[in-house]
């Protein structure tokens, strides 16, 4: 645990860390300007990253890109947001319009309207009160949506995870993510390159309302 937050105790590879929550593989350029820092210095940052096993190298070419290591990275900075959110004291009001609306948490969706989503799967029993299963019914619905889960994986199917701007959870895990993929490729939603910002369209507050009930 002190090898890892030592690995961490940095502005700048915590602005890389924070970077990487958009699920998105990014360049050490890209990198080196978002943590304004010189490229050489990002180089050693990212390197101290990648022995902490925080995040993980993808070579393509003569390029290599990087993204966090994996979901359970995500949710360690996702909590560690909540607390720091928490123990500063910071007003609701100061965390910008943008990201308090939608935004993504590594590979799901996190803010207002996930939060909205999670309370509607458990009030209308498509997920257990806890959060942490589908229920019969919500198997249902969700393939009649045709929102497929991956079967071959030790992801949970589904699980709460605390938003750290609405201190409520929004729907992790296995369901979490197709629901991503499932609401971009509707283009019920629109995300920001290079930010963890996302845009929900007029077709996705009207499919939202329709399906889900928000």
């Amino acid at each position: 645990m002190a090898a890892l937050a030592a690995a961490m105790s940095d502005s700048s590879r915590m602005k890389i860390l924070c970077a990487l929550m958009d699920g998105k593989a990014w360049t050490a350029t890209e990198l080196s300007a978002i943590a304004e820092v010189a490229a050489s210095t990002t180089s050693s940052h990212l390197s101290r990253l990648l022995k902490a096993n925080l995040v993980t190298c993808i070579s393509q070419g003569r390029h290599r890109y990087f993204r966090l290591y994996d979901h359970r990275i995500a949710s360690l900075l996702e909590n560690m947001m909540g607390v720091t959110f928490q123990v500063n004291n910071s007003s609701r009001s100061k965390v910008p319009k943008e990201l308090r609306q939608a935004r993504t948490c590594y590979d799901h969706l996190a803010g207002e309207v996930a939060v909205k989503l999670y309370d509607s799967f458990v009030q209308n029993n498509w997920i257990n009160k806890d959060g942490h299963n589908l229920t019969t019914l919500g198997k249902e619905k969700f393939l009649q949506l045709g929102i497929s889960l991956e079967n071959k994986t030790k992801r949970k199917v589904c699980c709460p995870c605390l938003d750290w701007s609405e201190r409520q959870y929004h729907i992790g895990g296995n369901l979490g993510a197709a629901l991503l993929n499932y609401f971009e490729n509707k283009r019920w939603i629109n995300r920001i390159s290079g930010y963890r910002e996302v845009v929900i369209t007029k077709e996705g507050y009207e499919a939202l309302s329709k399906h889900f009930l928000i």
